[in-house]
């Protein structure tokens, strides 16, 4: 079997020359990337097609790997945002003296070299590749094969304003999409720092268990909104379509509609015209498919228990009755991904109950949980959305591409 050793090393030797950048040429670096992106956006968009029409028109994975004219702008965009927040490394955390004179000092620094294992996104080539020049960090970027025209292309623009710049263009390096290498990549742990997986459950639980790598999950989202019986059903209404439909193949979409039955014939009668707009594909719990058969909601199918905790990536939902707030939550509770939920409610005492008794990264009161994103958050770009406990939580974004070091400086003082 072949070896991505001599990338490894390559990538190793880069580490200085990002590290010691100043802001300010960071700060240029990703300005010129963002120029380069939108210069050459016919080309990006020409070997996005070559990647585009190995799928299907029905195939969620479409919609995510679509770049055209205003996505590309999107991106400059972010590479905008992410070039003007404040350096992350280099902060002073704390300082103080001892009593026998050493000053002791903590401070942030580049993680090193990150690795990242995503399917099929380019848009993540472009976030993951602007935060790690922004923090000082090289990045390994392994994405799906599916993707691999438009990653190539992406990763050729980036390393051309690396050399232009008279910087090490192994700073930003594309892994090979052949899955005979993943072994090796999470196994490197002589040259990457941590391995960061953004996609499936399969993908990251694969990461999960064969890694020996440091590993930060960015889970799958399986996302449940709560209709409490005192909403406003038009406004709950509407928020739930907007978690459905605006783009159901990205992880903060919703999954589950979970209903108060004090409300749930009255609330169906307005959300079922909604989503047959969209022909999403209901799987309904036993009452929740009684009443909406008696409406004659057009594509609804009776709910397995596989249909909960199902993340559907596409236009279905499930749809389950609750009997009041203690059931939503333990539903939750059992089939959660951990990554957004929302309660939809005019009672404030449910409501931060709700808020307060909810594990997951993050939580709704009154809005669609399709604004757990990096850049909506204000933190410029995201790698992912981190559904662990550890070191990130959240959106994963600049801030968090650091660790920390303590420089401890002396005249001679022994222990």
């Amino acid at each position: 079997m072949e070896s991505i050793e001599q990338q490894l090393i390559n990538a190793k030797n880069a580490k200085l020359a990002i590290a010691s950048l100043s802001d300010l040429d960071k700060k240029k670096l990703i300005y010129a990337l963002a120029d380069v992106i939108k210069a050459n956006s016919a080309e990006i968009i020409n070997e996005n097609l070559k990647d585009l029409v190995k799928l299907s028109d029905t195939d969620p994975k479409k919609d995510r790997l679509l770049l055209d004219e205003s996505r590309i702008q999107s991106l400059a965009n972010s590479l905008i945002d992410v070039a003007n927040l404040p350096d992350p490394t280099n902060q002073i955390l704390s300082t103080k003296t001892l009593d026998n004179g050493l000053f002791v000092q903590k401070k942030t620094v580049p993680i090193g070299i990150v690795g990242v294992i995503y399917e099929s996104r380019p848009n993540v080539t472009i976030d993951v590749a602007s935060l790690c020049i922004r923090s000082g960090n090289v990045c390994l970027l392994r994405g799906g094969q599916d993707a691999f025209h438009t990653n190539t292309c992406i990763v050729s623009l980036i390393q051309q304003v690396l050399i232009e710049q008279g910087l090490d263009k192994n700073v930003v390096q594309q892994l090979p999409a052949d899955r005979k290498y993943i072994l090796e990549i999470l196994q490197a742990e002589k040259y990457i720092d941590v391995i960061i997986p953004r996609g499936s459950n399969q993908l990251i639980e694969f990461v999960r268990k064969n890694a020996l790598v440091p590993v930060i999950e960015t889970g799958a989202g399986v996302c449940h909104t709560y209709v409490e019986k005192t909403a406003k059903l038009e406004t709950a209404a509407t928020i739930v379509l907007n978690a459905k439909v605006s783009r159901p193949s990205v992880c903060n979409a919703l999954d589950t509609v979970l209903v108060d039955s004090a409300i749930a014939q009255s609330f169906l009668e307005i959300l079922g015209p909604l989503l047959a707009k969209h022909k999403v594909e209901i799987f309904a719990d036993q009452e929740a498919y009684q009443l909406l058969k008696a409406l004659n909601y057009p594509h609804l199918q009776a709910a397995t228990a596989a249909d909960f905790g199902r993340e559907f990536l596409d236009y279905k939902c499930s749809v389950k009755l609750v009997d009041g707030p203690d059931e939503a939550l333990a539903h939750i509770s059992e089939f959660s991904s951990k990554h957004s939920e929302a309660i939809l409610t005019e009672n404030a005492t449910i409501a931060e109950k709700f808020l307060d008794a909810v594990d997951a990264a993050v939580v709704y009161l009154n809005a669609s949980t399709r604004f757990t994103d990096g850049q909506v958050f204000g933190l410029g770009a995201e790698i992912g959305i981190s559904t662990q406990k550890l070191h990130a939580r959240g959106p994963f974004a600049l801030e968090k591409l650091v660790t920390e070091k303590w420089v401890v400086k002396g005249s001679g003082q022994i222990r």
